[in-house]
Parts: C-alpha cells; sequence; structure tokens
C-alpha cells in the first residue's frame, strides 16, 4: 500500500516542477556495426529514453514507467509476457507507440500494444521468432533484435508488416534471411552465420525502397544476386568472397548501364582479388572497398 501511495505522489507533483521532453522518436535510428561510415540520420543512437530502474524481477519501476502507466490506461491491458506474470509495460518501457525491451534477458518476442510502431529488444535472449508474434500488430515501422541469440524466424513473421521500414537482425545467429516486407529501407544482417544457399534469389528484388543493406561478418560465398536499383550502401566485408561477374553489379549487355544510387561496397576481407574483375564495376561511380593486389 505504501508502494501505491508513492507511486500516486510522484505522478501528480512531479510533471509540475520538471516536465519531461516530449519524446523525439526520429533520433532513434539503427546503428551499423564494425564499420566507421556514417548513414547520416540513419546511424544517429539515441536510447536514453530506456530505464535503467527496471529490475528483472519487476520489483521496481522507474519514475519514467510508472507515469507512463498511470497516464495511459490501454497500455494497462497489454497481457503478461511469455517469460514472467508481469505485464509487457511493466517489464518494458512503452512511451508514445515505442516499446524499450532491452537488456532484461527476455526469451520470447512480448506481447505488444496494437498501437506499436517502434520496436526495441536489443541485447537479450531470444532464441526465435514466430509468425503469431507480429500477426495483430501491422503498425510496426522499426523493429530492432541486435544482440539476441535468433537461429529461427518462422514463414510469414514478416508478412503483414506492410509499413515496416526498418529491420535490425545483427548478431544472432541466422543461417538463412526470412521472407523481408516489401518497404523496408533499412535492412542489417552484420554477424550472424548466414551463407549464400540462405539468402534466395530474389530475397532483394522486389524491395525498390531498400537503400542500405548490411550483410558483413557473415559467411556469404558469393554477392546476393538481383539488387535493387534503390541500393545506395551495400556492406558485404569480412565474409568469404571468392568470385563475382560483369552482372553481379552492372549489366553485361549494356555498356550504357550506370548504378546512379550506388554510392558504397565494402568488400574488404573476403579471400577476392577485386583487381581481377575490373568489368563488374565499370557501371559504379566508385570502386568498391576491398583488396586490389
Amino acid at each position: 500500500m505504501e508502494t501505491l501511495e508513492a507511486t500516486f505522489f510522484l505522478f501528480v507533483f512531479v510533471p509540475l516542477v520538471n516536465p519531461a521532453p516530449p519524446l523525439q522518436q526520429e533520433s532513434l535510428q539503427f546503428y551499423e556495426y564494425d564499420t566507421d561510415v556514417s548513414m547520416g540520420s540513419l546511424t544517429q543512437q539515441d536510447y536514453e529514453m530506456q530505464s535503467k530502474d527496471i529490475r528483472k524481477d519487476g520489483t521496481n519501476v522507474s519514475l519514467d514507467t510508472s507515469l507512463m502507466l498511470q497516464s495511459d490506461d490501454r497500455q494497462l491491458d497489454v497481457p503478461p509476457t511469455k517469460d514472467t506474470n508481469l505485464p509487457t509495460c511493466l517489464l518494458c518501457v512503452c512511451l508514445s507507440g515505442s516499446v524499450y525491451c532491452e537488456e532484461i534477458d527476455i526469451e520470447a518476442v512480448p506481447p505488444l500494444p496494437k498501437e506499436t510502431a517502434y520496436l526495441y529488444a536489443r541485447f537479450n535472449k531470444i532464441k526465435r521468432i514466430a509468425a503469431s508474434d507480429f500477426a495483430d500488430i501491422t503498425t510496426l515501422r522499426r523493429i530492432d533484435f541486435s544482440g539476441n541469440r535468433i537461429e529461427e524466424i518462422e514463414d510469414g513473421a514478416f508478412s503483414k508488416l506492410l509499413l515496416l521500414e526498418e529491420l535490425s537482425l545483427a548478431e544472432n545467429r541466422l543461417v538463412k534471411l526470412p521472407v523481408l516486407p516489401p518497404k523496408l529501407t533499412t535492412f542489417n544482417a552484420n554477424q550472424n552465420r548466414i551463407k549464400s544457399r540462405g539468402i534466395k534469389a530474389n530475397a532483394f528484388k522486389k524491395l525498390t525502397n531498400l537503400a542500405y543493406l548490411y550483410l558483413g561478418h557473415n559467411a556469404l560465398e558469393s554477392v546476393p544476386l538481383n539488387l535493387p536499383e534503390s541500393l545506395r550502401i551495400l556492406h558485404l566485408q569480412y565474409n568469404n568472397i571468392t568470385t563475382i561477374t560483369d552482372d553481379t553489379f552492372c549489366k553485361s549487355n549494356n555498356t550504357r548501364y550506370i548504378r546512379a544510387s550506388m554510392d558504397e561496397i565494402r568488400m574488404e576481407g573476403n579471400p577476392i582479388v577485386l583487381a581481377k574483375h575490373v568489368n563488374a564495376f565499370s557501371c559504379l561511380r566508385m570502386l568498391p572497398v576491398g583488396t586490389y593486389y
């Protein structure tokens, strides 16, 4: 009883003294791992809004979380997570359409409020993503699962996320890629165990908005096929790529073709001498980063 009275006191009086600033959602962006190349606004990080006071047993809820829970009764209806009896928005931090579930050792994707647009679930112990995890959450625009233990993504897990623009699966244990939603602009799968046979031939062909593709530090033997014209940044560093062809980036039957949008290709750390494949870069404005001798 004493705990409830203390929380109510904070809710009534603290905003009058020092109101919290509005959430800057657009500053919450993915960052690129193991690279010093800037993506502009897409590499900015601002996770200062996450609460450091939430214990794993849920017994100590921070001021931000307490205020959010009392100011938005809808969040209280979110069912318990699969790993605890606590509601999702008590275990995590739910704020203005964003859900922060970082570094709390969850092993599965928690049930989300239906209005969720941004999910940050980095550095947990999630092993699998099921199709049911996002079946009713069609408002998602950004998902970050970096630093988990994901080995499997069920078919159709992202099929209903028609608004999703940014997806990070970096630093997991994937050996193949799932079917990706059509409006992605950024996809990060750095530091997994993906081989070329784990990427379907047309995996990226229909992603006509895809601008940033990160597949560094995997086990690819070749460059993915049918890369979209919209692609600006492609990272393939530290894979096992041994060869490329004249059609990998360009069109051998069209000497006038220029890949106008491509600004950067990283291929260092692969067992390939790029100087042996100079015709493969004839349509590019800049040579790929990598070994030439």
